[in-house]
């Protein structure tokens, strides 16, 4: 029986990794015969945001590194040190002790070190997001060329340590060709819950986005987008769903007068329901790390248009065959595609066939049968 040890960090607050790290150990534990561990590393006594199952072992370590954007500058270059010095030295006793089989780093603080015990275990990184914004700093109290310099070590520095683990896990295929440096990579992308409901009808005069509310997602560019297409379909609504503040693009719809057209909503804790109330989903993010939003709606027959914004969209999206991919940032042309769907009902409900369809290969099966060959290649 393989020991598996999966570095978590922590659990008590809603994340996307978190989410996705979850959904992983949890489908392992009901469906293979791994010995299964986690590492925490944040406040201990604390209810967990996601239920793990019972025959998951565990340890907190208790460093508490959320303490750290608590503190100024100064505070937290010296405990921010003091801090991971704690941590490997209990991560590095942990590992010697447990002599696990395979121990799976999300590229947190331990990549630093984590290729440096010889506890016999291969190790493996994966990683959450796409390289083209991963690990730039921009601190706004530096000038630009020494914030470059950071960003380049600091890359520098991640790359010598992805070289030494054994395997490189990497969510699509286009973000694979963002690493040419390594060549123990392997692309397995993300897991989307299996939807076995009744399809989207896609015939409310509706379309839905979900994200959290932050540049990232390019809410602001949605909206311009849409203020074209409210000229010649005041009729259709876009609504919004998303965790975060949201005052500055409520202001931004009503700037543009269209708060008739556009309705920002909190986070709801079924999407899936909202999915199924409206007739296609948008994604207008700048970038992504995989876009897992779009293969939930998918899920449920709705047809997606997207940006071709690196790097996701494109591996879950075929143009014109289950969805619309438009050029990256280009307003007018995702309102064009808006306006193509909402004017074309064939084309929704062809879109909305075949992407159901594409969707089932991101069911936690599919995926997940891709991590039991890595683990037992190794």
């Amino acid at each position: 029986m393989k020991k598996i040890v999966y570095v978590v960090g922590g659990m008590l607050s809603p994340t996307g990794m978190g989410t996705i790290l979850s959904r992983k150990i949890n489908w392992l534990a009901d469906n293979t015969d791994y010995d299964l561990y986690m590492i925490l590393t944040e406040k201990p006594h604390v209810k967990w945001c996601y239920d793990i199952n019972s025959k998951v072992k565990w340890v907190n370590f208790d460093i508490n590194f959320d303490e750290l954007d608590t503190m100024p500058m100064h505070k937290k270059i010296f405990h921010y040190w003091i801090k991971q010095r704690k941590y490997k030295q209990l991560f590095t006793q942990y590992l010697m002790e447990l002599k696990p089989d395979i121990t799976v780093s999300a590229l947190r603080r331990e990549i630093n070190f984590i290729n440096n015990i010889h506890d016999g275990s291969k190790k493996i990184g994966e990683i959450h997001f796409e390289r083209t914004f991963y690990r730039n700093f921009n601190s706004p109290h530096l000038p630009s060329f020494l914030n470059k310099m950071i960003s380049k070590y600091w890359m520098a520095t991640l790359i010598n340590n992805l070289k030494c683990l054994d395997r490189f896990v990497i969510l699509t295929h286009e973000d694979y060709e963002h690493w040419p440096e390594l060549d123990n990579k392997i692309v397995i992308p993300n897991s989307i819950p299996e939807y076995h409901g009744e399809p989207a009808k896609l015939v409310s005069k509706s379309a839905i986005a979900v994200g959290r509310y932050t540049w990232q997602k390019g809410f602001d560019l949605l909206i311009e987008a849409w203020n074209l297409v409210a000229s010649k379909h005041p009729d259709w609504h876009l609504n919004i769903y998303g965790a975060g503040e949201k005052d500055s693009f409520d202001k931004l719809i009503t700037a543009n007068n269209l708060t008739e057209q556009i309705h920002c909503h909190k986070a709801v804790p079924n999407i899936y329901e909202k999915y199924l109330e409206n007739s296609f989903f948008i994604l207008s993010s700048r970038y992504e790390g995989f876009g897992l939003v779009i293969a939930e709606a998918m899920s449920t027959g709705l047809p997606a248009i997207s940006f071709a914004c690196p790097c996701g969209p494109s591996d879950i999206i075929t143009n014109y065959q289950d969805g619309l991919l438009v050029e990256n940032g280009n307003i007018s042309k995702l309102a064009d595609g808006i306006c193509e769907l909402i004017e074309n009902s064939k084309t929704r409900k062809y879109l909305g066939i075949n992407a159901r369809e594409k969707a089932k290969k991101f069911y936690p099966n599919e995926v997940m049968k891709k991590w039991v060959n890595l683990f037992e290649s190794l």
